[in-house]
């Protein structure tokens, strides 16, 4: 097909508000179906740094989830529909600048989510041996931006946190590997957690039970893991009035800390995986020998009345390899897009990206856990979606009165004129569902839904069918 080297709209005429959304994960999707929904005339493309969509579901959920990650189904209907554009293996500052999408769009709605581990600064932290929970779920996700092996030499194991994730680490890596078959685990996992010699991972939180982070599904679940003993040791386990307030009042507390206790009054079963659930303990030190990790040190912690603990000055060392930290997450800050340094989210109010005064950005919005910090589950981004939208579609007639005064409006296939020029391989929808097809292919050979494709070279040649 050929085009003309560029096409003008006539920016009086009655044409659609074109928004770009960065970032094709749940926050980006819904998002674009809110978008969609409104009264607004829009065209819209979001836009997708990987060559795969669905961003924390793919890349971000235990693969021994399969119910979470029901919620692709969902995005794909969305994105499959055909009235919103999916530009995938597309990245914000290389492919496309700021400038381009300025030129090109009225707005912007940044999704980018938050991916990095938040820090902890306590020393020993940079030993060999200390990661941050992240890049481990990222690696055994199949996430093409990490190394294909992951180095898992530890017999002992500590994982710092109380929130799903922890959670999540604490299982990967006590679970038999033929319970994770069935999954779409990719061979190169497969094969790293197969040569692991960890028996026992230590779970700890700085809190009580009451203030743990765990959902009580997740937490459920956990114990339901085939061969591995899930231990509380009553010594950590403690209430203050806060804490018996808490779990009178909130129906998922009260459900953490039943789930908590029942453990507490029952004996393992004597397996050869341990998981074991530590509260009340704050990590002073990890410790190192020949500058890798051979321990840490935790201080006991004392409830203080309304559920917040200080140290006590009691010490108690574990003997571990290696230390996974999982104290949250940290947006990636894109240049000259305003980033809070404080709260790691781009600077914004209501989703309306904001300026180091304070003033609004024009034309730039942003949702998900960029916009809020990484807290929630991950349907609590439509709320966010909502209102960004909200705010968004109060804003149309600005936005089209800038281009009146001179912004020049492109049609939407100058976009993707311009990836081309730049040699930039762009994968689209159809594209994408080419590599789904693979992955399924390669599951229904080994029983399973889908086997993941790691390498992004090889994702990429096998959606533009070049491989």
């Amino acid at each position: 097909m050929t085009f003309p080297d560029r096409i003008e709209y006539d920016v009086t005429a009655n044409r659609p508000l074109r928004v770009a959304i960065i970032g094709a994960g749940p926050a980006g999707t819904y998002a674009a179906d809110i978008l969609s929904k409104t009264d607004l005339h829009v065209s819209i493309d979001i836009i997708e740094r990987l060559p795969a969509p669905f961003g924390l579901v793919r890349y971000g959920v235990a693969p021994d989830h399969p119910r979470i990650k029901q919620i692709i189904v969902a995005l794909a209907n969305v994105l499959g529909r055909g009235d919103i554009r999916l530009l995938a293996n597309v990245n914000i500052g290389t492919d496309l600048t700021l400038d381009d999408l300025r030129e090109h769009y009225d707005a912007v709605i940044f999704a980018t989510g938050s991916f990095k581990d938040a820090d902890l600064d306590i020393p020993g932290i940079d030993l060999e041996g200390s990661y941050g929970a992240a890049d481990f779920v990222s690696w055994y996700d199949g996430h093409p931006d990490v190394p294909r092996t992951w180095p898992l030499e530890a017999k002992e194991v500590a994982v710092l946190g109380v929130g799903n994730v922890a959670l999540d680490v604490a299982r990967i890596l006590a679970k038999h590997v033929p319970d994770l078959m069935p999954t779409e685990i990719p061979a190169n996992v497969q094969a790293g957690l197969e040569s692991s010699p960890c028996t026992d991972v230590h779970v700890f939180g700085r809190r009580g039970p009451a203030q743990v982070k765990f959902s009580p599904l997740e937490l459920r679940e956990l114990g339901q893991v085939p061969g591995v003993d899930v231990i509380v040791y009553p010594e950590d386990y403690d209430f203050d009035e806060a804490s018996m307030e808490a779990a009178e009042t909130n129906k998922q507390t009260k459900q953490v800390v039943k789930t908590l206790t029942d453990w507490t009054l029952r004996e393992p079963k004597g397996y050869d995986h341990r998981i074991h659930l530590h509260l009340l303990q704050e990590p002073h030190e990890i410790l190192g020998e020949d500058g890798k990790v051979a321990g840490i040190r935790m201080e006991r912690t004392a409830l203080q009345g309304d559920g917040s603990v200080k140290g006590t000055g009691e010490f108690l060392d574990y003997p571990v390899q290696a230390v996974y930290r999982a104290v949250g997450y940290w947006g990636t800050e894109i240049d000259g897009v305003p980033f809070d340094d404080r709260r790691g989210v781009i600077r914004n109010e209501g989703g309306r990206v904001l300026d180091e005064s304070g003033q609004q950005v024009p034309g730039f919005y942003t949702t998900g856990w960029i916009k809020r910090g990484p807290v929630g589950l991950i349907g609590h981004t439509k709320s966010d979606a909502q209102e960004t939208i909200a705010n968004l579609v109060a804003d149309a007639d600005a936005l089209f009165a800038e281009s009146r005064a001179g912004a020049e409006q492109l049609s939407p296939d100058n976009v993707l004129r311009l990836l081309r020029a730049r040699e930039v391989p762009v994968v689209l929808w159809d594209d994408w569902e080419v590599l789904d097809a693979h992955e399924r292919s390669l599951g229904d050979a080994q029983g399973r839904e889908r086997v993941k494709v790691v390498p992004r070279e090889e994702m990429t040649d096998i959606a533009l069918k070049r491989a």
